[in-house]
């Protein structure tokens, strides 16, 4: 087998391998080439090439994503390190195992102005685990002189190396870096970035390794539930008749189904479920902002919950946001594992625990449940919203809001959903889910920069087929997602076309100006079309009611090529039909 010659380059891989990271998403360049030569020569991993790196970090975001194993981007020296920054400050805020690969000149080439360098040491700062800055590998050539000395041996620091360490301390100074990053990814669930200094000869090959690192285990210690501070939530539980449990993001199958349903059959507990939950219960109340928006200031307070439970990352509706930190709550508990988010600005407790564990301990506990009319009130309200919502759909014209109803009720079950940011996921907030569909959105910093190649990644690894809703302005930016020899043929794209940044016109500001169109909306007559011919994409529009439900039908089915389907919406109309139908609901 071919190897890099370079050892600190055979020891990066080597411990991939060890640690069990297959896939490798691999941009081209000259310095991170040890790298490139043993990762693709070695059977073992799944190598991509990706050219653009922004895109290449969220493709693997999306990898990570699905098989909640770390995935591995590498780059070469200089600004193509800050081209991943976008996609590991998603991973650190979607609790997402990513691993940087950076190669980077020797320390005696940085600050000399040479091409392709920058301070790569530390570049993510605070959205990062961990930042590994691993050593040069010594030179040891026979017939080295001092006075033939190569300059990284000219400062005070690698003389003190080469009299007190040599290579060996470098070695397992390397080694003891790359493990522990490797293991805070896996088990902390986000990026980390290794630095990787190389010097010339950098394409230099050997068949045997010089090198057999040694892999160091995590001593991960089960964190046992507090009791004392379980029996106050149990006592604080039975004096409540307003319960709240809001959950965000989370992946599917994070709590059992027991569990749910102790919940849905509590007179006293509503539970409010994001699109991104992937939690559903017939008895649950999903399109919060559909409950919410129509509210008066004395059901705001009838709404006000004695205790809320907090659940999963981060949360999308702005409305609830609104309500919750104007109407807080008497106690506002958060359980997760991670870090607990005073979203609320009451945040009381933070149980540190999966939601399954605590629910799993709680309820058990719970021999009795108190009157309450809570839940039976806001049923009430929820099934007169849901009765106003269909009407509503019935009599509006074609818009974005009509595009979604016929989207969303056409996609086939067990379909993995992927949906961009900005309206997007908003009007995806406004409807009932198929509990068979998995759902995801880069809800972590929610840009609209990586969606696309987000869920390219998703696709690659997946079994079932993923379709991919996003707005135009999020499609066009990430558009060199599609530069990408990867897609599976069973990948589906819709793109809501209204020919700009349809959400700016939902929110406060001046519409209907140059400055207005021009800055904020950012109008555009641009289309798919020429982009899906480029990169092999079947092509579909639909432009009113009739041409969509009848490009829907057969958009799902097995074809030869991935396939785009762009619905051309009224820019001057959807926002006015939005904000109508909060009026109509009430």
């Amino acid at each position: 087998m071919i190897h890099p010659k370079i050892p600190l380059a055979q020891t990066v891989i080597q411990l991939c391998k060890l640690k069990n990271i297959k896939h490798i998403i691999i941009s081209p360049g000259s310095r991170n080439a040890p790298l490139t030569l043993g990762f693709s020569n070695d059977e073992f991993f799944k190598c991509y090439s990706i050219v653009d790196e922004r895109c290449a970090a969220f493709f693997a975001l999306g990898i990570a994503q699905q098989t909640k194993e770390p995935a591995a981007v590498v780059c070469t020296s200089g600004s193509a390190l800050l081209n991943y920054y976008p996609a590991v400050a998603e991973a650190f805020f979607s609790d997402i195992p990513l691993i940087v690969l950076s190669a980077d000149r020797p320390q005696h080439l940085i600050g000399i102005g040479d091409g392709q360098t920058i301070n790569q040491k530390d570049v993510f700062e605070k959205n990062i685990l961990y930042s590994a800055n691993l050593k040069l590998d010594l030179k040891n050539e026979k017939g080295l002189s001092d006075k033939d000395e190569l300059p990284m041996f000219k400062s005070l620091e690698n003389k003190l190396e080469r009299i007190l360490g040599l290579q060996q301390s470098i070695q397992s100074y390397n080694e003891e870096e790359i493990n522990k990053a490797f293991n805070l990814a896996r088990f902390s669930k986000g990026p980390v970035h290794i630095n990787i200094p190389f010097d010339e000869p950098l394409y230099d090959t050997v068949e045997e390794l010089s090198i057999n690192p040694k892999v160091e285990e995590l001593d991960i210690k089960t964190v046992k539930i507090d009791q004392a501070e379980l029996k106050d939530c149990i006592d604080e539980w039975y004096v409540s008749k307003k319960k709240m449990i809001l959950i965000g993001v989370l992946p599917i199958g994070q709590i059992e189904q027991q569990w749910l349903n102790d919940l849905a059959n509590d007179d006293s507990v509503i539970v409010f479920t994001e699109t991104t939950s992937n939690v559903h219960h017939k008895n649950f109340f999903p399109s919060i902002d559909k409950m919410i928006a129509p509210l008066e200031e004395e059901d705001f307070k009838n709404l006000q919950p004695d205790i809320l439970i907090s659940i999963g990352g981060l949360i999308v509706s702005k409305k609830i946001k609104a309500f919750l930190r104007t109407y807080q709550p008497k106690h506002h508990w958060h359980v997760g594992e991670k870090n607990a988010n005073d979203t609320f600005f009451c945040l009381s407790k933070h149980i540190v625990a999966k939601p399954n564990d605590f629910f799993s301990e709680f309820l058990p506990k719970i021999t009795h449940v108190a009157k309450s009319s809570y839940l039976e009130t806001w049923t009430a309200v929820k099934q007169l919203r849901h009765k106003r919502h269909l009407e509503y759909v019935k009599q509006i014209p074609f818009s974005d809001f009509k595009a979604f109803n016929l989207i969303l009720k056409s996609i086939s079950n067990k379909t993995i959903l992927q949906l961009g940011n900005s309206s997007t996921i908003r009007y995806a907030q406004l409807f009932n889910m198929n509990p068979s569909l998995k759902v995801y959105c880069n809800r972590g910093t929610s840009g609209i920069d990586g969606s696309t190649s987000t869920a390219l990644g998703c696709a690659v690894v997946s079994e079932r087929q993923t379709t991919f809703i996003t707005g135009d302005l999020s499609f066009f930016y990430d558009s060199n997602a599609l530069w990408n020899n990867y897609i599976p043929k069973n990948f589906r794209i819709i793109v809501i076309n209204n020919e700009g940044g349809g959400i700016f016109r939902i929110l406060p500001g001046h519409k209907n100006t140059d400055n207005f169109d021009y800055f904020f909306e950012t109008k555009h007559h641009l289309t798919a079309k020429q982009l899906c011919e480029m990169y092999g994409f079947e092509y579909t529009t639909a432009q009113n009611e009739l041409e969509l439900e009848g490009a829907l039908k057969p958009f799902y089915n097995k074809s030869k090529q991935p396939r785009l389907l762009e619905v051309f919406t009224p820019r001057t109309e959807n926002d006015s039909i939005l904000l109508d139908y909060f009026k109509f609901v009430k």
